[in-house]
């Protein structure tokens, strides 16, 4: 899956939507200065700099898959514990953090159950374990234009409609199974400004994601059969905003 790219087109594609969302997950999780806080799935980076305010760089750690994307998150913050590992398995002791988040990441893991165990496993007794997910499934995501189209074109695509945690209740679903208590869902919303269609169009072609492995599977005439009927779905004045919804859960280990 296209994650292993540099931060610059990772933040282009999904960052400027992450960085927003980042703000009001940790606000959901009422991160307070003196706790350990560790980012599960830290990509470029969008949640670790808003814990890292909030905390100070050496109550954060962080773990991601990408070395691409881990080597530019250790560049913005060399004082923060960032290591290579996937949320199945976390390398850190039994009830390490006081809270443990993973933004975006819940439908990449490839046992989502097994990865919030893990999450669990490494959050003190009564710790927070929280993740939030793009509303893939409702089409209140921020590709969802993207997708609509690419299924008029190709009914059969994976538009990641079918992944854990982005259909209502499913994350909390998800906690339940993996044993976290007093779980409580909401969604969190942000709004993204472009300055016109072919500023919202090139983050598709760098390979970020399922979305830009699609793109860059396609040959260069079905390519621009799509990026024309995404035009047409954009019939709309610019400038303009996209609105993008993610379900959140939030629970206690």
């Amino acid at each position: 899956m296209g994650f292993d790219v540099g931060a610059d087109a990772y933040n282009r594609f999904i960052g400027r939507y992450s960085e927003l969302l980042a703000v009001k997950f940790v606000a959901l999780a009422g991160v307070v200065k003196g706790q350990r806080a560790l980012d599960v799935g830290c990509g470029a980076g969008a949640l670790t700099r808003v814990l890292v305010e909030r905390l100070g760089a050496d109550a954060v750690s962080a773990v991601d898959p990408s070395d691409s994307l881990i080597d530019s998150t250790r560049s913005r913050f060399p004082a923060v514990d960032i290591r290579h590992a996937s949320a199945e398995q976390l390398p850190f002791r039994d009830g390490t953090f006081d809270v443990v988040l993973a933004q975006l990441v819940v439908h990449f893991m490839k046992d989502p159950l097994l990865g919030l165990r893990e999450m669990a496993r490494v959050t003190r007794r009564g710790g927070l374990v929280g993740a939030c997910v793009w509303d893939h499934a409702g089409g209140a995501g921020p590709l969802a234009e993207f997708w609509r189209a690419v299924r008029e074109l190709d009914p059969h695509a994976d538009d990641e409609s079918g992944r854990a945690g982005v259909r209502e209740g499913h994350l909390a679903e998800l906690f339940a199974a993996a044993g976290i208590q007093q779980i409580e869902s909401t969604v969190l919303t942000v709004r993204v400004g472009f300055a016109n269609f072919d500023e919202w169009w090139e983050p598709f072609t760098l390979g970020v994601g399922p979305a830009g492995d699609y793109v860059a599977a396609l040959d260069a005439t079905h390519r621009e059969e799509l990026r024309a009927s995404c035009a047409e779905l954009f019939a709309r004045a610019a400038p303009f905003d996209i609105a993008a919804s993610a379900w959140a859960a939030i629970g206690r280990a």
